[in-house]
């Protein structure tokens, strides 16, 4: 018996084979491929300008999320010619990656199972950071809750700064925090955002590190800068994350921040998005308004 050849679907103009639409990918919840889908080309049009002009690397989970997974920067296998990529220089030499420009892109590579994860600088300005990030890592029998507290501290300070502090779950453990920057090399912002970091774990000292030291973690909310250099990634907003359940890096309110007693409050599924893209539209659009752009101080 021959394989059941994948459903043709035309997306933009361009003809797509979407392939094991049944796959379970989140045994949990029995969560599928097709669903997975779904979610990507429902929220295709806040995740498109996030995406826009910036590399993509993919964490790829093909056969689920208790299945292998593999990072992957370079061009899968099979890329159509009609995608388009950009050369990013590395440590071994210029390679070239996948820029997700539009529709068809998305749905194309998220059939592939795929986490989006994007650097802090666009195509054509390698190293040249439009925004900051912080990473709040919690290290266990810290939460989630923990994160919360440590971000309130750290938009004041950015706020002190003169830089707007914006907030997305990891989907994973952590949040994400964002501010939008005129560009800046990719160095000054890591050195900025380290010196941040150390200015969190002298203020709250029970609660906060700024080492990646695995003895030092536990029980303390790890602040990491370092996702601010031009080689590194972090996820995109809206991507769904290879976990338990489909969890998305979701953006949030400050008002959820500041009243989150419990992991289950700032934890968002595939599922939520549509009702809180209908109630708060992008909450991270500032972030792609030139006008918010902040500089360093």
């Amino acid at each position: 018996m021959s394989p059941r050849t994948p459903p043709l679907i035309e997306v933009e103009g361009r003809r797509l084979a979407l392939s094991n639409l049944d796959k379970v990918l989140y045994p949990g919840p029995g969560f599928t491929k097709g669903e997975m889908l779904h979610h990507y080309a429902t929220t295709a049009d806040p995740l498109l300008a996030h995406l826009r002009d910036r590399p993509v690397s993919f964490l790829r989970f093909p056969d689920g999320v208790e299945g292998q997974r593999f990072f992957a920067k370079n061009l899968p296998p099979g890329t159509p010619d009609w995608v388009r990529t950009a050369e990013v220089p590395h440590t071994e030499g210029v390679q070239r990656q996948v820029v997700v420009q539009d529709l068809a892109t998305l749905m194309w590579a998220a059939n592939l199972v795929t986490e989006f994860h994007t650097p802090q600088w666009r195509d054509g300005s390698p190293g040249q950071a439009d925004r900051l990030v912080l990473d709040l890592d919690p290290g266990p029998p810290a939460t989630v809750v923990d994160c919360c507290e440590v971000a309130l501290w750290l938009r004041e300070r950015l706020a002190a700064d003169g830089l707007d502090a914006y907030v997305k779950s990891s989907g994973a453990k952590g949040l994400h925090l964002l501010a939008a920057l005129r560009p800046t090399p990719s160095g000054e912002v890591t050195a900025y955002a380290k010196r941040l970091a150390v200015a969190a774990e002298r203020a709250l000292p029970q609660q906060v590190t700024h080492r990646m030291t695995r003895s030092l973690r536990p029980g303390k909310v790890f602040v990491d800068f370092s996702q601010n250099a031009a080689a590194k990634t972090t996820a995109t907003p809206y991507t769904l994350r290879a976990q338990p359940t489909p969890t998305v890096s979701a953006p949030l309110t400050w008002n959820e921040i500041e009243s989150c007693t419990t992991p289950t409050d700032v934890t968002v599924e595939a599922p939520d998005l549509p009702s809180r893209l209908e109630r708060y539209g992008d909450l991270l659009a500032p972030l792609l308004d030139e006008k918010s752009a902040g500089t360093l101080p």
